[in-house]
């Protein structure tokens, strides 16, 4: 059991999970303290949690072969089956377990804001994404810095969420749509970026960002084949930089 800190809980997670090369999905994460911001810099508290890696479940022991059935059993004439009621889908109980959480979250807070929320088909063979996003008027407090405020509301609604349904769910949190305009700005901006690397032959650092807009800005741009990209620095001053393939000495 390893205990990291960082300015927020999304960054002690990244941190934390950068450390030991785990993912979310292979770690038990507990947090120790939430931390607070403070007021103009006086009395901030880092946040704490402690990260453990999840055992790998044992292999179910082989079932036992069935006896052979007796001739009568062979010729007795079949049962009608009995036609049973269908379950609930599975993901709209964990869209509503979800849905909920986070409606109390919002109401806690006194805003005047709704929650709606989709299931999104998996990419790549991946597992399905619960998108949940608040709408309502003036709600950047919940944004906050770079996304940060963001990043902690999503991350107590994916642990409370997967603490009712026992299993981990990959649950995003928007607000406004904030994340998709986001994404759509950070895709141009890396592909502006790229060109002006190649145009002027030289590496070209972005503004740092958070793990995940990192990772846009690598998907973005992984395709192309006259540059490439890598993450640098430590923290919350982690940032890209893209490098052209014809830089100049």
């Amino acid at each position: 059991m390893s205990e990291f800190t960082g300015r927020t809980l999304a960054e002690a997670i990244e941190l934390g999970l950068r450390a030991l090369g785990l993912s979310e999905e292979q770690a038990e994460i507990e947090i120790v303290d939430e931390g607070r911001g403070g007021v103009f810099g006086l009395g901030a508290k880092p946040a704490a949690v402690r990260i453990t890696p999840k055992l790998a479940a044992p292999a179910p022991a082989p079932a036992p072969e069935p006896d052979p059935e007796p001739e009568s059993a062979l010729a007795a004439p079949p049962t009608p089956a009995v036609v049973e009621e269908e379950p609930a889908s599975e993901d709209a109980e964990v869209l509503r377990i979800a849905l909920q959480f986070l409606q109390g979250l919002v109401e806690h807070m006194g805003l005047e804001a709704t929650v709606e929320g989709e299931v999104l088909p998996p990419e790549e063979g991946g597992e399905v994404t619960y998108y949940l996003n608040i709408a309502g008027p003036d709600l950047s407090m919940l944004i906050g810095r770079r996304g940060e405020t963001l990043a902690d509301i999503q991350y107590l609604t994916r642990l409370a969420t997967n603490h009712q349904t026992h299993d981990w769910r990959r649950i995003e949190v928007d607000v406004e749509h904030y994340k998709r305009r986001r994404e759509v700005s950070l895709q141009r901006l890396a592909e502006a970026m790229a060109e002006r690397a190649v145009r002027e032959a030289r590496t070209i650092v972005l503004e740092s960002m958070s793990a995940r807009e990192r990772r846009l800005i690598h998907m973005a741009l992984r395709d192309r084949s006259d540059v490439r990209t890598q993450s640098v620095g430590e923290g919350e001053h982690r940032k890209v930089t893209i490098i052209p393939n014809t830089e100049k000495p």
